[in-house]
């Protein structure tokens, strides 16, 4: 029998990373919210590599903390080491990555939201989203507590429906031992939302007294470490180091000997598994020319002696795991101390989402995260924090926050799932991104924290701060414009051992910054009014001036790129009715409903002449 279990306002269905930035959010902006979790002690979990950041992870998690989010500070107060990715290409691919302390950002995480005002932590798992008039009233939970709220945002990670899977052995269950969420695939059926059944994986962990580091190569951390958040004002320090080793010869034999006994290859596996993260027996299968892959030995924690084998992903049997591991060099010993294990879970198929990640056939019902067909944590926390936005905004009456393509890695990421939709676990990377030079990890904060102050997560003293940071960018850049140097000795001498042209007569600083081979720190020496900047500040002037007619190109792809964004498709448009449409566009445009032009024209499988007739159509409509 059912009761009445109390009045709120947003009821978040996870508490992973998705679940704990939608929670947060909502609070934040003065809504009464719960927040529910399969197990209070998974709040905040990294049931795979404790790492945050990385290839264009590094730039969500930088836009995370422009917007108000909370994962950068949380990884600034748990990561052990620190590095800098891709420093050897152009700052637009720069991304930062983090080795994590697992327990410590799960403890900072739980207690950030225990402390945060207007919003409630609760352990239950919730079975039914209840509607009324096709929108959220309320969820219910496997005891028949029912909590009356005007929107839901499902964050169920892998739990949705989750099969372990390791060899031929499967049963019900989440990550790390967890209870599976059982009860709430019919439900969301029931509601008409069409579901996909995606698979995901992690590799062993194994004791760190088993292995033998003499032969293996060491990953220190940087020295000079930057930090996850843009507030974050002592950079934490490197209190740890990784290992590399590989597999080989052996191992590879291994594995293609018991590959009947793979789920992947005996057909036991359903769900779909990610292309870019895909297990080491896949890897083998796929790349059978490779003579080895790279492994990466990390400590999971501080206080911990369990080591994460990243890149040795498998279902395999237990026993065919240990053979395998054990052909490893520094693993020949190895002590595991959880098997490798593979899991399959329900998701949504992100078409069923508006931009907003509202879906379109229940109002007041958001997804986040891994639900959304997405993989890894910072692609689930960027999800939760618009979701989260987005439902206390319209809960409020205020417009919603949509991000462009152009606004950030957030904006690609959610119109690609919106959009194209996705048939595997979908990760974020630079070249998903057309504008990658302008939305560079650095300057997240010049592009999204105004945002932040507009939507209420941002207070404005941070967008002053803002403000007068580029302010100080564009008055040195103009300063540099000014201040010439002359063909002295030492200037001369300095030119070539730098391997650059001597100078002829004098020359403006900014011009010799201009040159690939010199830079704004080291010409310093000649430069003795310069004023004592911040190094945010001098690594902004330095992009600025190397790369400003690269900048300025991308500048105005944006504006075209704008000028379809602008203009909107009607709400109500039937599709079938629109002349010259072929079969294939009618039912996509039908089915994704875009909101612009410039939506419409990236949908798969709706051509340059589709977008040709549907402009003249519409024009056509609006003179009549």
């Amino acid at each position: 029998m059912t009761f009445e279990a109390g009045q709120y306002d947003v009821a978040v269905i996870g508490a992973g990373h998705a679940g704990i930035e939608a929670g947060l959010a909502c609070a934040r902006l003065g809504l009464r919210t719960l927040v529910f979790t399969m197990n209070l002690d998974a709040v905040g979990n990294m049931p795979c590599n404790p790492a945050i950041g990385g290839t264009a992870k590094g730039h969500l998690v930088r836009e995370i903390d422009a917007l108000g989010g909370e994962m950068a500070k949380a990884a600034d107060a748990a990561c052990i080491q620190y590095r800098m990715l891709n420093r050897g290409k152009g700052p637009a691919v720069h991304s930062l990555r983090a080795q994590a302390d697992r327990v410590r950002y799960r403890v900072y995480m739980k207690h950030a939201l225990e402390r945060q005002e207007n919003l409630f932590l609760k352990q239950a798992e919730i079975t039914k989203i209840l509607t009324e008039g096709g929108a959220v009233c309320g969820v219910e939970t496997d005891m028949e507590a029912v909590y009356r709220v005007r929107a839901a945002i499902v964050c169920s990670g892998t739990y949705l429906g989750g099969r372990i899977i390791i060899g031929e052995h499967f049963r019900d269950g989440g990550p790390d031992g967890m209870f599976a969420a059982t009860g709430l695939t019919a439900c969301l059926r029931g509601l008409g939302l069409d579901l996909q059944r995606f698979k995901t994986g992690t590799p062993a962990r194994v004791n760190r007294r088993s292995i033998d580091f003499s032969g293996l190569e060491v990953q220190e951390g940087e020295e000079d470490v930057i930090p996850f958040s843009f507030e974050t004002e002592a950079p934490p320090p490197n209190r740890a180091v990784c290992h590399l080793t590989y597999t080989g010869a052996r191992t590879h034999e291994v594995i293609r000997a018991n590959l009947h006994r793979s789920p992947i290859y005996s057909g036991k596996i359903e769900g779909i598994g990610p292309r870019y993260c895909p297990s080491i027996e896949d890897k083998v299968v796929r790349f059978s020319d490779k003579p080895r892959h790279q492994l990466f030995i990390e400590p999971m924690g501080l206080d911990t002696e369990e080591m994460y084998i990243q890149g040795f992903s498998s279902s395999m049997p237990e026993e065919v795991q240990l053979e395998m591991l054990h052909s490893v060099p520094g693993l020949e010993h190895a002590e595991v101390m959880r098997p490798a294990y593979a899991i399959e879970y329900d998701c949504v198929n992100p078409l069923e989402l508006l931009p907003t990640l509202e879906t379109k056939k229940v109002a007041g019902l958001y997804g986040a995260g891994q639900f959304c067909g997405s993989s890894g944590y910072e692609e689930a926390a960027a999800q939760g924090l618009v979701a989260g936005i987005n439902a206390a905004l319209k809960l409020k009456g205020q417009p919603p926050m949509v991000l462009d393509r152009a606004d950030g890695y957030i904006g690609t990421l959610v119109d690609d799932l919106v959009t194209c939709g996705t048939s595997e676990p979908y990760r974020m990377m630079t070249s998903r991104s057309e504008y990658r030079l302008l939305l560079r990890q650095d300057n997240a904060d010049q592009r999204l924290v105004p945002i932040g102050v507009r939507v209420g997560l941002n207070p404005p003293s941070r967008g002053e701060r803002v403000a007068r940071k580029y302010q100080a960018v564009e008055a040195e850049i103009a300063r540099l414009g000014r201040v010439s140097v002359g063909p002295s000795e030492g200037m001369q001498a300095f030119l070539a051992a730098h391997g650059s042209t001597p100078l002829k007569s004098g020359a403006k600083l900014i011009d010799l910054i201009r040159r690939p081979e010199l830079g704004y720190g080291a010409l310093a020496p000649f430069d003795p009014a310069r004023p004592a900047l911040s190094h945010a500040v001098r690594e902004q002037v330095e992009i600025s001036i190397k790369y400003a007619g690269y900048i300025e190109r991308q500048q105005k792809d944006v504006e075209q790129f704008r000028r379809l964004e602008s203009r909107p498709l009607p709400a109500d448009i039937d599709y079938g009715a629109v002349p010259s449409l072929r079969l294939e566009a009618r039912q996509k445009l039908g089915r994704i409903r875009p909101l612009n032009f410039g939506q419409a024209g990236r949908i798969s499988g709706v051509s340059p002449a589709d977008m040709t007739a549907l402009m003249i159509y519409v024009e056509q409509r609006g003179k009549a």
